[in-house]
């Protein structure tokens, strides 16, 4: 368990004492605490983007949907802060194995308000969309090791 505890905090077993572990040891909130302020902000995030989903089939409400959705994406991508802290999040999205992922979600959240709000582009909005979708879940499936194989390995053998 302490294992999972360090990796879940950021901490490993290498690491040096530094900015990220400064910043974790002068953090108050307990194991548990992070863990329960983790999971409200991710479900936050998801309900957010469920209820933009919904709203999208009100009269003129893909203002509200991209809002919503991405608000939610943003939610659920800063719940991790909890478990490893910001500086450490921060961090591993820049590494280069997510550096494409993290660019791509950033700029399709930022597009998304952008097609809805100053181009008034409703098709562009949903795009941008399913964009934040796809780049969301090529990152977070970065995590977990060898994922991105298997996805691409099973995505190559439908195709062929």
């Amino acid at each position: 368990m302490d294992s999972l505890r360090r990796v879940l905090s950021g901490r490993e077993e290498n690491e040096e004492l530094g900015l990220t572990a400064q910043v974790l040891d002068a953090s108050t909130l307990s194991y548990s605490t992070r863990v329960k302020w983790f999971l409200v902000c991710f479900a936050s995030g998801v309900l957010c983007s469920i209820l933009g989903s919904a709203l999208l089939f009100l009269p003129n409400g893909i203002k509200l949907f991209a809002v919503f959705y991405t608000l939610g994406n943003l939610a659920a991508l800063s719940s991790t802060c909890f478990l490893m802290g910001p500086v450490k999040q921060l961090k591993r999205m820049f590494e280069p194995t997510r550096l494409i992922a993290t660019c791509v979600m950033l700029l399709c959240l930022i597009l998304t308000l952008c097609a809805v709000f100053w181009w008034h582009k409703k098709g562009l909005a949903i795009i941008f969309c399913i964009l934040q979708f796809l780049a969301m879940t090529w990152y977070s499936i970065s995590y977990i090791p060898f994922a991105r194989d298997a996805v691409m390995k099973c995505f190559t053998t439908c195709l062929s």
